[in-house]
C-alpha cells in the first residue's frame, strides 16, 4: 500500500504542479527541434513537432485524473444506491429489473459504448467520460448489492425496521456506511481502470482531441516512429504503468488494512 500510494502521490503532486507551470508551453510548435532526444533541456526529448514530451505528460495526467475521476463518480453516484435499491428489494420485479439491466451493459464492453456515442456525437473527453461511467454503474450496483444483502439479515438491521424506519433510510443510515470501505477499494482500482480506458479510447481517436495532450494520443502518434524515436513512446507508456500499477496496489493495501478477517489473522 505504501509503494502504491508513493506513486500515486507522484503522479496527483506532477498533475497539480501541471496547473500552474510546466517546464516548455505545450502549445508551443518548433519544427526545427522536432524529435530530440532527452537532453538537459527537454528532459523526455520532443516530439514530430517538437514539443516537449515531459511537459505534455505532466498536463495529459490532467485528462487522465479528469476522465478518470469524473467517470468513477458517475458509476458510484448511480451505481451504487441501485445496487442498494436491489438488496433492500431482494427477490422482487426492482431487483430484477436492476440486475438485468446491469447484464444488459456488461454486455457492451467501454470500448463499443464509446464508439455508439461517438458515432452520434463525435469524439471528445466528455463522451469518453458517458462511455467509461456508464461501464462502471454496473460494477458499483453488483457490489454494494453483494455487500448490503448479508447485512439485511443481521439484527441491528431488524431493530432498525421495529423502530419504523423504512427501507430507503436503513440503507442510507445503517447499509451504506456497512459497506464504505468496499466502495472506497474498488473506488480506487475503477479509478486506474479508468485512466487505462481513457488512454485507450483517445489511443484509437475517440477520446480527448488535439491541442488537449493525452497519453493515450501521445502512444498512437508515436507508433509511426517507434524505430527511429522509441522515446515517444516509452515515456507516456510508462506514465501509464506506473499511475495504473500504483494505484492498484494502492487499493490491493487498502483492501487487506480495512478487511476485519485479515486484521484478525494479523
Amino acid at each position: 500500500m505504501v509503494i502504491g500510494l508513493g506513486l500515486t502521490a507522484v503522479f496527483v503532486i506532477g498533475t497539480l504542479v501541471s496547473l500552474i507551470w510546466t517546464p516548455h508551453d505545450v502549445t508551443a510548435l518548433e519544427i526545427g527541434n522536432k524529435l530530440q532526444t532527452p537532453s538537459a533541456a527537454h528532459w523526455f526529448g520532443t516530439d514530430h513537432f517538437g514539443r516537449d514530451t515531459f511537459s505534455m505528460i505532466m498536463v495529459g495526467a490532467q485528462t487522465s485524473i479528469a476522465v478518470a475521476f469524473i467517470a468513477v463518480g458517475i458509476g458510484m453516484g448511480l451505481g451504487v444506491p441501485l445496487g442498494l435499491a436491489a438488496a433492500a428489494r431482494h427477490g422482487g420485479w426492482l431487483d430484477e429489473i436492476i440486475m438485468r439491466g446491469n447484464d444488459l451493459v456488461f454486455a457492451f464492453p467501454s470500448l463499443l459504448i464509446a464508439i455508439m456515442i461517438t458515432a452520434i456525437f463525435g469524439p471528445s473527453a466528455v463522451n469518453a467520460i458517458i462511455a467509461i461511467g456508464i461501464f462502471n454503474i454496473p460494477v458499483f450496483a453488483r457490489l454494494s448489492r453483494a455487500a448490503a444483502l448479508p447485512l439485511w439479515q443481521r439484527d441491528f438491521i431488524l431493530s432498525a425496521r421495529v423502530a419504523g424506519k423504512g427501507q430507503p433510510r436503513i440503507s442510507a443510515e445503517h447499509i451504506l456506511p456497512n459497506i464504505t470501505n468496499l466502495l472506497i477499494v474498488q473506488g480506487t482500482i475503477q479509478f486506474s481502470l479508468g485512466i487505462l480506458a481513457e488512454a485507450g479510447l483517445s489511443y484509437v481517436g475517440l477520446g480527448a482531441q488535439p491541442p488537449i495532450p493525452s497519453w493515450g494520443r501521445m502512444l498512437a502518434e508515436s507508433q509511426t516512429l517507434i524505430y527511429t524515436s522509441p522515446h515517444l513512446a516509452f515515456f507516456p507508456g510508462f506514465a501509464i504503468l506506473l499511475t495504473v500499477l500504483g494505484l492498484n496496489l494502492a487499493g490491493d493495501g487498502l483492501r487487506d488494512l480495512l478487511d476485519p478477517k485479515i486484521r484478525r489473522a494479523r
